[in-house]
């Protein structure tokens, strides 16, 4: 079986709390960043995580919240529908959630990983899901020769007016990318999609864009909008890019 491994991360704005899934067997293997939700760490992340890790990679599930400070899982199915949750969120978690700072924290995740024994040099594989997509593509563009493929599962704010904007950094990503967006999602519609697209090509990425048949937030299990079927074909997609891109130790 794949195990689990609770670590502390230092990071150039202090310690981050993080989650190290091995495959079984023996190492070194290929390595997956897994970049979270808005919805912070929690044990439906934690499935997801050992998903990865049993197909062959060792995947490193950092808290992007920790300069909130500790918190206790948060509840998916409530956590944006009750007024007092969403208040908390937006005032103590989201207002340290920008690209700035992701940037600096994947910059330590990946400098971790490189120097991990049980990391296989070379490239990693990075997915995200909701604000954790629109944080891979930055990272793609931010750290280019560190990352050959990334996939981003109903992320929002791709293509956006703001400076920060993770489709500005289009030119700079060597990896290949997969986006796939939900369906009726006002954080990335159709016009943000033909944005994005115009973006990927002009800058010579290698991607695939699509839009799954679900709501935004249907990968983890424990949301509302859970989509079991569309949430099975997600894991398929995402080893079919990893495996194609970095290869995989056996399962």
């Amino acid at each position: 079986m794949n195990s689990m491994e609770s670590l502390v991360i230092a990071t150039p704005d202090g310690q981050c709390p993080a989650y190290l899934f091995r495959p079984a067997g023996a190492g070194p293997w290929p390595v997956v960043l897994m970049l979270m939700d808005g919805m912070g760490i929690r044990p439906a992340l934690f499935a997801m995580a050992e998903r990865i890790a049993a197909h062959g990679y060792l995947t490193l599930l950092p808290d992007l919240f920790y300069r909130s400070g500790p918190y206790a899982p948060m509840n998916a199915k409530t956590v944006f529908t009750d007024p007092v949750q969403r208040k908390e969120l937006a005032e103590r978690f989201f207002v340290h959630a920008t690209a700035a700072n992701f940037m600096r924290d994947v910059g330590a995740f990946l400098a971790f990983l490189a120097q991990h024994p049980d990391a296989r040099p070379g490239p990693v594989g990075v997915t995200g899901y909701c604000m954790g997509g629109r944080t891979a593509l930055s990272a793609a563009g931010t750290f280019p020769e560190r990352i050959a493929a990334i996939a981003a599962f109903h992320p929002g704010r791709m293509a956006t007016d703001k400076p920060d904007s993770p489709h500005l950094l289009a030119p700079r990503v060597r990896a290949r990318v997969h986006i796939c967006g939900a369906r009726d999602d006002k954080d990335f519609d159709d016009a943000e999609k033909a944005r994005l697209v115009t973006a990927l090509q002009d800058g010579g990425v290698a991607f695939t864009l699509e839009t799954a048949n679900a709501l935004h937030g249907w990968v983890p299990a424990d949301t509302l909008v859970h989509d079991a079927a569309e949430a099975e074909r997600h894991y398929a997609t995402l080893f079919a890019l990893l495996d194609g891109t970095m290869g995989r130790a056996a399962a």
